[in-house]
């Protein structure tokens, strides 16, 4: 269980980001056309997985703009961003926003992402939600890098993502 703040309030995860050079766990999440797309769709592919509570809010909107921009950095690279958000919410984000390089994908149909990655909120207002995260994986889905941002209203730091996504 990891400890973080939503405006300087305590508040809990289900558990930790999976450790640096482990295996990680697989998924099923799903996409705006309602396509389910797992680990094993993505395979040979370094991933990024941008992990917000909502596209709705203006930080998980942030961070999923600058992904989007710093797509070119990572040819090749799957950009994912990963919500509780509704595909059909997801898909209007999407448009609305013209982000065309990173893929949402939203905890629908198998509800165990939040649990695996230990992200889930689990006390406060925004519990059921996923705590703000960045994860790396490399081709072979061992994890490269993870970051558990320690208050919900602060951005993930880019440069140390990116960082591990292009090395």
């Amino acid at each position: 269980m990891a400890t973080i703040t939503l405006k300087g309030q305590p508040i809990h995860t289900s558990g930790s980001l999976p450790a640096r050079g482990t295996r990680a766990p697989d998924f099923v999440l799903t996409k705006n056309d309602l396509t389910d797309v797992s680990l094993k769709d993505l395979a040979g592919k370094k991933k990024l997985l941008n992990i917000v509570p909502s596209l709705d809010t203006g930080v998980c909107a942030a961070s999923t703009r600058r992904f989007n921009q710093e797509a070119s950095r990572a040819p090749g690279a799957a950009m994912l961003a990963i919500s509780c958000d509704l595909p059909f919410a997801q898909k209007r984000f999407c448009e609305a926003e013209g982000i065309t390089n990173v893929v949402a994908l939203s905890e629908l149909r198998a509800r165990r992402f939040g649990e695996d990655y230990g992200v889930r909120i689990v006390d406060g207002p925004l519990a059921g939600l996923f705590s703000r995260a960045v994860v790396v994986l490399d081709e072979k889905d061992q994890v490269l890098y993870t970051e558990q941002v320690p208050e919900i209203g602060q951005e993930p730091d880019y440069a140390k993502a990116l960082a591990a996504l292009t090395a």
